[in-house]
C-alpha cells in the first residue's frame, strides 16, 4: 500500500513541479535552451521514476499471485534438493570403492528419476548407462585419465 501512496505522491509532485517550471520567465537573450530546460529534464526524470515504480508494483502483484500458487511446489522442490544432496554425498563416498561406471550410472539413474518421474524409466536407464560407460571410455581411452574401476573387471 505504501508503494501506491508513493506513486501517487510522485505523480502529484511532478505535476506541481511541471506547473512551477512553466511559470519560469523565458528570456530572449542568453542560452538558446532557456532557463526551463534543466527543470524540465528533472521533471522527465521524475516521470520515469514513477513509471519504474508502477512497473514494480504491477510485477509484485503478479509475483504475489504466483507465489500463492507455487507454495506447494516449493515444498516438493525442497525434498528434491535434499535428495540430490544425499545422492551426491553417497556418490562421493562410493566412487573409489565401487568404481566410476557403476556409481555414475546409479547416481544418474537417481537424478533422472528425481527430475523426470513420469513414465520415463527406459529413457532414464538408457541415458544413465550410455553416459556412464561412454564418459568412462572417453576419459580413459581418449583423454588418458585414470578413473577407478571398482568392482568391474575393465
Amino acid at each position: 500500500m505504501a508503494d501506491r501512496i508513493i506513486f501517487v505522491g510522485i505523480l502529484v509532485l511532478t505535476g506541481v513541479y511541471f506547473w512551477a517550471t512553466s511559470q519560469i520567465p523565458t528570456l530572449e537573450i542568453g542560452d538558446p535552451l532557456g532557463p526551463k530546460a534543466f527543470p524540465r529534464l528533472l521533471g522527465i526524470g521524475m516521470l520515469i521514476t514513477a513509471a519504474m515504480l508502477l512497473a514494480e508494483i504491477l510485477r509484485d502483484r503478479k509475483a504475489a499471485k504466483r507465489a500463492a500458487s507455487t507454495e506447494a511446489k516449493e515444498e516438493g522442490n525442497t525434498k528434491v534438493v535434499i535428495a540430490a544432496v544425499i545422492a551426491t554425498a553417497i556418490y562421493f563416498l562410493l566412487f573409489e570403492r565401487v568404481g566410476y561406471v557403476l556409481t555414475t550410472t546409479i547416481y544418474l539413474m537417481a537424478m533422472t528419476h528425481a527430475f523426470h518421474k513420469k513414465g520415463r524409466w527406459l529413457v532414464n536407464v538408457l541415458t544413465s548407462v550410455i553416459y556412464g560407460v561412454g564418459s568412462y571410455l572417453a576419459f580413459t581411452q581418449a583423454l588418458g585419465v585414470n578413473l577407478p574401476r571398482g568392482v568391474l573387471p575393465f
